[in-house]
């Protein structure tokens, strides 16, 4: 939290050391790199910013599978997708702030000098899905013998499970 906290001060910073002109641009930090944006014009609590600014400030696209990032896509909820993306005119906005509550993505935000700060994701700071480790666990066989996932270390392993709920 404190990391989060100093990036934020040193995005306010950036934000306030940008020239006057600038007073409709908000800042965007995601993945440690400040960009500038424009938001929508209308006043909202969430972060509102055009297509083109979500792949400046992200990477991301909006796909028909969904929310998508080199191979990484988001589904979005289709009962929900009107609170993520919005057409006005020939803009398309996406509501980035949302989308970062769908993915469980921390966000700081400054809404007096107009900074927004996306931390990692929860599964991208225990390194779970960099590793692809399983957790070791012993199971008996059908005649009872217990074996643990560790023994078939080096080996490939097909893990069948069934439940009946």
């Amino acid at each position: 939290m404190i990391r989060y906290l100093v990036l934020l001060a040193i995005a306010t910073a950036f934000a306030i050391t940008a020239p006057a002109s600038d007073a409709q641009t908000l800042v965007v930090i995601y993945d440690h790199v400040a960009t500038k944006i424009s938001p929508m014009p209308e006043s909202s609590s969430d972060l509102w910013i055009t297509t083109v600014d979500l792949t400046r400030a992200t990477r991301f696209v909006i796909k028909p599978q969904g929310v998508c990032r080199d191979e990484l896509c988001f589904p979005l909820p289709k009962n929900r997708k009107a609170e993520f993306v919005l057409k006005k005119g020939a803009t398309t906005w996406f509501n980035l702030s949302e989308f970062a509550k769908l993915i469980n993505q921390p966000v700081i935000t400054d809404q007096k000098n107009g900074v927004w700060y996306f931390g990692a994701r929860a599964a991208e700071q225990n390194g779970g899905l960099a590793s692809f480790a399983a957790p070791n666990f012993t199971l008996p066989d059908l005649n009872g013998k217990l074996h643990s996932l560790s023994d078939f270390r080096g080996k490939k392993v097909l893990l069948v499970t069934w439940a009946s709920w």
